[in-house]
């Protein structure tokens, strides 16, 4: 009879979501959006709220790892200027990187 040993499983980084907090600085837009890779890149599925200090917010669960990101701020995608950094997308374009951990 042969035993199966199986590796422990690394419980350090679980693949359950967290919530992460964007910001966004838009004091005279009318409507901003997050859209990224967790959302398929959708223009509407993530609206963000206006605070009465003139920036927006909203809290989505992420999991661990990179996600590409912009805001849509009345309409045009924005980059993040608290982002991690910055990279190309699948089209090439200019997004903003988020990493959780």
């Amino acid at each position: 009879m042969n035993a199966i040993s199986e590796k422990p499983h690394d419980t350090r980084y679980s693949p359950v979501a967290k919530p992460i907090s964007f910001f966004c600085a838009a004091p005279d837009a009318k409507s901003v959006h997050l859209m990224g890779d967790f959302n398929g890149w959708s223009p509407t599925a993530h609206p963000m709220e206006r605070r009465k200090d003139g920036w927006w917010y909203l809290q989505v669960p992420l999991t661990h790892g990179h996600h590409q990101y912009q805001f849509l701020v009345d309409g045009t995608p924005t980059l993040d200027p608290h982002a991690t950094g910055t990279v190309r997308n699948d089209r090439y374009e200019q997004v903003s990187l988020m990493s959780v951990s």
